[in-house]
């Protein structure tokens, strides 16, 4: 992306504020979504401290709240998808008929959110595009929620997903993090470094989480120092 002022991407992150303000609204209204967290044992408390949302099944949701739906700040920010194609130049949300799970920098402005889906369709998991303001490989899942566990614990877990985190936020592990569908960078790496000695991976046994283990390992390695430790757990 081309260097962009800081007003701009200021911009982007009240606009994502404001989507995720919405969202947090619309969940309190979506029988169905909260019953789907109550099925996963997530508790009101827990969702409120992740600022769990839903976004609506309906095409242009985010048109009832922001009153300009035609924004390049929704389409640049990742919200809306904009189809020049198609129909006269089709507008509509990226993230529909989704848990919304809104995802902090690490001074917890809102810069992106993963969707999971709550019917059969796919892909089970959404997560917004790159953007001037979101890098994949930099941004970790939870950590503005888990900084000070880590500190605590002098540990961080590192798990698969956002549901890991917030499941094992539920029964009071606090200090875990999730990369965002993307493997382990050394960004990640050092970033969780800089926070604590000790870094435990905690994958799925299958050979998919057996393959993300050792990409782990292998942007890992050079990171490492006598006083810190790497450990997997599967």
């Amino acid at each position: 992306f081309p260097t962009r002022r800081s007003s701009d991407l200021d911009s982007l992150v009240d606009t994502l504020e404001r989507a995720a303000q919405a969202y947090c609204e619309q969940l309190k209204n979506a029988p169905h979504a909260i019953e789907y967290l109550k099925r996963r044992g997530v508790s009101g408390e827990v969702s409120r401290r992740f600022g769990l949302g839903y976004a609506p099944a309906g095409w242009n949701f985010l048109a009832s709240i922001f009153p300009d739906y035609t924004s390049r700040l929704l389409e640049e920010g990742g919200l809306v998808i904009h189809n020049a194609h198609e129909d006269e130049g089709k507008r509509y949300d990226r993230f529909r008929d989704r848990i919304m799970f809104p995802i902090q920098d690490q001074r917890g402005n809102v810069i992106g959110f993963g969707g999971r889906v709550l019917g059969k369709g796919e892909p089970k998991y959404l997560n917004s595009p790159e953007t001037p303001i979101f890098e994949k490989g930099r941004e970790l899942y939870g950590l503005v929620q888990a900084r000070q566990s880590i500190r605590d614990q002098e540990c961080v877990l590192v798990v698969e997903g956002y549901m890991d985190v917030v499941g094992l936020a539920q029964f009071g592990v606090a200090n875990a993090v999730a990369t965002l569908g993307t493997a382990a960078t050394p960004h990640h790496i050092q970033k969780l470094l800089r926070l604590t000695d000790r870094v435990v991976f905690c994958f799925d046994g299958d050979a998919a989480g057996r393959r993300a283990a050792g990409r782990a390992l292998e942007v890992s390695l050079e990171h490492l120092a006598d006083n810190k430790t790497l450990s997997f757990l599967f």
